[in-house]
């Protein structure tokens, strides 16, 4: 997935960091994460002969400091002109484990991309204990209609999404705006064969164009796909 104008930022912060090192060989990446108020927090890897932090899990640490709350988007870059690097192995299983929503900047023949945490460790360990935010994004566009509760559910495809609490974000909003609630219901059903009553349509909804517009929203997906239907609310202030 191209970067959001976002995650762009996040990838330039990081670039920008990278280049400013090179005089110490203890501080050879740079690494910097997005909070859901479009906050950025910069680090450097800290290298030492028994095992020195990389700079990604530094950068975790930095934005915990600052109370950020969950993450949004993570990228790292190498001195010496090496740009945008991805994760190592081990990076990958803390950020799994801590921001198993979070998007993970690659580089590739193209530029670079932007891949669920979950897309870079398939088959992961998963720590139980971890107690992690869950994050469930939306285009901008629907921010009113969550807001307001006139939108309640969301169909997916190839995105796992846990019933429980979750923060709602809305991704390249101009004010960043955040939504605390709970998923309460997830239906998985066949892309071929939803009908209006699974998809939770009303009386004036367009089942041909909910189709038509999931097809738009995920080019690869396939014709025997699984979507699943999720159930949401926001949770009112008392």
């Amino acid at each position: 997935m191209r970067p959001l104008q976002s995650e762009a930022r996040v990838i330039a912060a990081a670039e920008a960091l990278a280049g400013m090192l090179g005089a110490n060989p203890n501080h050879s990446v740079a690494a910097a994460v997005m909070d859901a108020s479009g906050s950025i927090h910069e680090a450097v890897n800290v290298h030492h002969f028994t095992g020195g932090p990389c700079a990604e899990v530094v950068a975790l640490g930095v934005a915990a400091a600052a109370h950020a709350g969950p993450l949004l988007a993570i990228a790292a870059a190498g001195d010496g002109g090496r740009d945008l690097i991805p994760p190592c192995g081990r990076c990958r299983q803390v950020l799994l484990d801590l921001h198993p929503d979070i998007m993970v900047a690659v580089p590739g023949d193209n530029g670079p991309s932007m891949q669920p945490i979950r897309k870079l460790l398939p088959w992961a360990y998963r720590h139980p204990d971890a107690d992690a935010i869950r994050l469930v994004r939306f285009n901008q566009r629907y921010f009113d209609a969550v807001a307001s509760g006139e939108k309640t559910t969301t169909i997916r495809w190839d995105d796992p999404i846990d019933v429980g609490p979750a923060v709602f974000v809305f991704e390249d909003h101009q004010d960043n705006p955040v939504l605390e609630g709970e998923v309460t219901s997830i239906g998985r059903h066949p892309l071929a064969t939803l009908t209006a009553e699974q998809a939770q349509l009303g009386p004036d909804g367009d089942l041909d164009r909910l189709k038509a517009g999931l097809r738009g929203h995920y080019p690869e997906i396939p014709d025997d796909a699984l979507v699943d239907v999720v159930g949401f609310e926001i949770r009112r202030s008392e």
